[in-house]
């Protein structure tokens, strides 16, 4: 059952229940530090559910027990959270690179927009990473986190969303749009997965990994055998060939311990 104290209980956050900036900072990166992405958590055995959503049960799953999920999970229980604290919040949609070449969907990302004090910051929770770790003002301003910078940058109907480390280029996060949307806007994301899962006959042999974390100066990302680390603005990769040292990190990544 969704239950506001034990949410702020699990992210470090107990008695957090100002509606105020340095608030907001600390619930979204806290969230990001103790909740992990984890692309493994949804169960699709009775079929795809990202519209009819059971909350309760995502919440125990997710957040109870620790175990992350997705956008369509972790963005929908922070904007309840949120919502019951008495934030602003407006359900938003995004399209990553990815996402697009597979689906060709602009309702792909599933992140919030939350109004305060006269402006309007995005707020997400359920991106694995490299990505903001606290609230983003939407303005034209560069925006400096952790060692990253980042911007909003106007392409006609649409705004990228773009980082750089310290020393790489300006690259694209997702494009989206500020239009309000409804979980009901993401029928046809789901019937795609859905798709996609019934014609998945491959092997799985840690390709289709992907799992995120924030830590104090920095985030860990895990994509198939790619791991990524960034802290304090400076990225290292590296290809992880060894079997047990992928499911170690993958264990890690998802773990209480992780930092």
């Amino acid at each position: 059952m969704f239950d506001v104290d034990r949410y702020l209980a699990r992210i470090g956050c107990a008695g957090d229940t100002g509606v105020d900036i340095a608030t907001l900072r600390k619930l979204h990166r806290n969230h990001l530090m103790a909740i992990p992405y984890n692309g493994a958590t949804q169960d699709f055995s009775d079929g795809v559910r990202l519209v009819e959503l059971d909350e309760d049960a995502t919440f125990e799953t997710c957040v109870v027990q620790g175990r992350g999920g997705t956008c369509f999970q972790l963005n929908r229980l922070f904007a309840r959270l949120l919502t019951e604290l008495g934030y602003d919040v407006t359900l938003l949609a995004a399209s990553t690179a990815e996402g697009w070449e597979a689906s060709g969907l602009d309702v792909e990302h599933m992140f919030n927009r939350v109004a305060l004090d006269g402006a309007d910051r995005l707020v997400d929770v359920g991106y694995p990473g490299p990505s903001y770790t606290e609230p983003l003002l939407v303005s034209d301003e560069v925006q400096s986190q952790y060692g990253s910078q980042y911007r909003l940058v106007d392409r006609g109907s649409r705004t990228a969303l773009q980082r750089r480390g310290r020393i790489t280029r300006w690259s694209v996060v997702y494009t989206f749009t500020l239009q309000a949307r409804q979980w009901s806007d993401w029928k046809e994301m789901e019937e795609f997965l859905a798709r996609e899962i019934a014609a998945d006959t491959a092997p799985q042999d840690g390709r289709k990994i992907l799992c995120g974390r924030a830590f104090g100066n920095g985030q860990a990302v895990l994509k198939g055998r790619r791991y990524l680390t960034v802290r304090d603005g400076r990225e290292e990769t590296r290809t992880i060939t060894d079997d047990d040292e992928h499911q170690r990190l993958v264990s890690h990544l998802l773990s209480d311990e992780f930092s």
